[in-house]
């Protein structure tokens, strides 16, 4: 009886452990969005007040954002640890691993037809797409698992190790889409990894920048030659 109970257990234990890893499943509940929208319409009435009607105004004639932003969609990850001030300001482009490959259009028109200056990749800490691709994730959806391809990391590497060089290749795909730009000074091209859990034990919530144009170490963003855009 006892090696009976044993055996199920050590199957059911199997089965557990060879599930793909990707995020903690929660089922939605149409109660909490009902409650949830209110919310939302009463808070956009307060950032309605809290602006004028030239805010608006402005808004409307167009956009010129300074940079565009690739980031996970992760719930943890938004613009107002970036900036105060995003509207008109950030292009954001949101995908599961932060990757310009599943958001290639996006991303160029961004960088090709709104003119952003600068090209920032933002990868995170505790990462579920990391988590995922490091691991087997056959099990998953097909959409899902068509995204988490293009995510280039080793297997069964601890997660931040995981952020940091998807977040390189982020980069360096970049650099090669972007590579007329960013010789000529019209682009620059940046990746960081917002890190929450302070993995990097740089200090929690800190948004680190790992690369730069390229360049990884750090000690030498300060002093590297950039290319400057001639005005002709």
């Amino acid at each position: 009886m006892f090696q009976k109970q044993f055996t199920i257990m050590f199957m059911l234990a199997a089965v557990f452990f060879a599930l793909p890893v990707f995020a903690e499943e929660h089922g939605g509940d149409v109660a909490v969005a009902q409650a949830y929208i209110k919310e939302i319409q009463a808070d956009d009435k307060a950032y309605v007040a809290a602006h004028n009607a030239a805010f608006f105004q402005e808004l409307a004639k167009g956009q010129h954002p300074r940079a565009t932003v690739v980031t996970c969609s992760d719930s943890r990850v938004h613009t107002n640890m970036l900036d105060k001030t995003p509207e008109g300001d950030l292009f954001m482009v949101r995908n599961i691993g932060n990757q310009l490959s599943t958001a290639k259009g996006s991303v160029q028109y961004g960088v090709n037809h709104l003119g952003s200056s600068l090209l920032l990749f933002i990868g995170h800490s505790s990462c579920g797409a990391i988590k995922a691709a490091s691991g087997d994730y056959s099990a998953l959806e097909p959409d899902i698992k068509h995204e988490l391809d293009t995510i280039n990391i080793n297997k069964g590497g601890a997660n931040i190790d995981g952020v940091k060089t998807n977040v390189n290749n982020q980069v360096a795909a970049a650099l090669t889409e972007f590579a007329d730009k960013v010789k000529k000074g019209e682009l620059l091209v940046v990746g960081a990894v917002y890190d929450f859990a302070d993995d990097m034990k740089q200090g929690a919530g800190n948004l680190n920048i790992t690369n730069m144009n390229g360049e990884t170490d750090p000690a030498k963003f300060r002093t590297m030659s950039l290319p400057v855009k001639t005005v002709h």
